[in-house]
This record gives C-alpha cells, structure tokens and sequence, in this order.
C-alpha cells in the first residue's frame, strides 16, 4: 500500500466515523453525552468532520484529489434546500423556520 492507498483507506474511515456518529445524534439528539464520554453527539460530529477535513487536506496537498470548489458546494446547498422544500410539499419533513 502506498501513502495515497492509506490516505483513502483513512479517509473512508472518517466518513464511516461521520456517519456513525451522525447515526447516534439522531436516535439520542445532538445535546445526548453518551456515558462515559465528555462530549455532547454535536460536539463529537464537529470532530469528526474536523478528522475528515485533516486526511482530505492531506489528499489535497499530495494533489490526490482536488480542492473543495465554492461554485460546487453551493450548488449543492441550494439542490438540498429545493428537496427540502418538496418534502415539506409531501409531507415528509416538518417545515421549520432555519
């Protein structure tokens, strides 16, 4: 395995580790302190990110894979604020004030 192997083998797992966590706020909340812990879910999701952000930094650095593009993520933002709004139409989702 080369350093680019490892790096994505990494990178996959901190997605896992997202997920997982993201898993555990919605069946507890965000605010939940799973015991044992010190941290709320929230703050473990924001570390996690923050472990996913470092090893894609580190793709990006090695140019393994490309750099985040603004024009992108906005785009993205906006496809999710429009399925958003039709599961609100379907009744799916309960609309909010955010």
């Amino acid at each position: 395995m080369n350093r680019e192997q490892y790096l994505l083998v990494c990178l996959a797992e901190e997605c896992a580790e997202v997920a997982q966590r993201v898993s555990k706020a919605l069946r507890f909340g965000l605010d939940e302190i799973q015991p044992g812990q010190k941290l709320t879910n929230s703050q473990r999701i924001t570390q996690e990110l923050n472990d996913l952000a470092a090893v894609a930094e580190m793709l990006i650095a090695d140019k393994s894979i490309d750099g985040l593009q603004r024009g992108a993520v906005d785009a993205k933002k906006a496809k999710v604020k429009a399925f958003m709004a039709y599961s609100v139409q379907c009744g799916t989702l309960t609309p909010e004030s955010k």
